[in-house]
């Protein structure tokens, strides 16, 4: 199986059956994200004991990229620390903006199906939306976007998704 076809397999199972999808009632942190070109809305709510992520949901509107993005990250930062998760979210942005290979980021596990994503600068921002508003969270900021400042991939914000 090529790694185009893991891909579509692992974006589409996510998109179809995602984890941890709905809202925690009365979250301790919470952010919502906005990526105003391809119309990506959503919400990412945790709660947080000691910095330490005990439980996270997340849900609204997006695209397949997005939503499996999502899907794969609750998974992946639900029980770590704060730094942890900042940390698998840098890597992550690395591994969607940067020149670096997938294995150089052994601890993303399967989130690496993203690598390619690189090549598509403004799919980067639907990947990247729910890692932003994941770290909003973190920092009790209310709310995340793709553009301005927040932007994943800088000078693209003029590109159609």
């Amino acid at each position: 199986m090529s790694s185009k076809q893991i891909y579509q397999e692992v974006i589409l199972d996510h998109c179809k059956k995602p984890r941890n999808w709905g809202m925690i009632p009365n979250p301790t942190h919470k952010a919502e994200g906005i990526n105003p070109l391809c119309g990506d809305h959503l919400w990412v709510s945790m709660t947080v004991v000691d910095e330490k992520i005990e439980d996270i949901q997340y849900e609204g509107e997006s695209c397949a990229i997005c939503m499996s993005s999502g899907s794969m990250m609750t998974t992946k930062v639900k029980g770590k620390a704060f730094a942890d998760a900042i940390a698998l979210t840098e890597q992550f942005r690395s591994l969607t903006t940067g020149p670096g290979e997938a294995d150089e980021a052994k601890e993303l596990g399967s989130l690496t199906v993203f690598s390619g994503i690189r090549d598509l600068p403004s799919r980067v921002k639907c990947a990247m939306l729910p890692w932003h508003t994941l770290t909003a969270a973190i920092n009790s900021k209310d709310e995340a976007s793709t553009e301005g400042d927040q932007d994943p991939v800088p000078g693209s914000g003029t590109q159609k998704t």
